[in-house]
């Protein structure tokens, strides 16, 4: 794992919920969709994510948020959603249009998807990545 100057891991990172199927489902689409290797990915499970997830105000025992870190940043939400979207460039630069609809409003549907998460797309063991995916997981 490469460092930056401020001694955290390099490179734009997303800490998702690795027993949530929803949620692993969105990792196995940008794995799929993310040719450029750009994001890599952190279960909020592991130590890292964790640490993540606690770094930039969010309770790790509680996640509800989408976390995106990316140059030096952190977005949270819609807004990293759409920035991931965006990252991938091409056709998913339409992402954009979702800044058409005010963020409160974004935000509480997401916030209303993320607490039923469970309930509605059900969990999973915590993924475990292949040996093709490895480098692209902080733990």
């Amino acid at each position: 794992m490469s460092i930056d100057a401020k001694g955290g891991p390099r490179g734009a990172i997303i800490v998702f919920d690795g027993a949530c199927v929803l949620c692993n489902g969105w990792v196995d689409f940008l794995l799929r969709h993310d040719r450029r290797g750009r994001y890599r990915f952190a279960a909020m499970q592991g130590a890292a994510g964790r640490a993540l997830l606690a770094r930039h105000g969010l309770d790790p025992e509680d996640p509800a948020s989408f976390l995106l870190l990316e140059d030096g940043r952190a977005w949270t939400d819609t807004d990293a959603i759409g920035r991931v979207l965006r990252g991938l460039g091409g056709a998913w630069n339409l992402a954009r249009l979702m800044s058409l609809v005010p963020r409160p409003v974004r935000d509480a549907l997401y916030r209303r998807l993320a607490r039923n998460r469970y309930r509605w797309f059900g969990t999973t063991a915590c993924r475990t990545p292949d040996e093709a995916e490895r480098a692209r997981f902080l733990d």
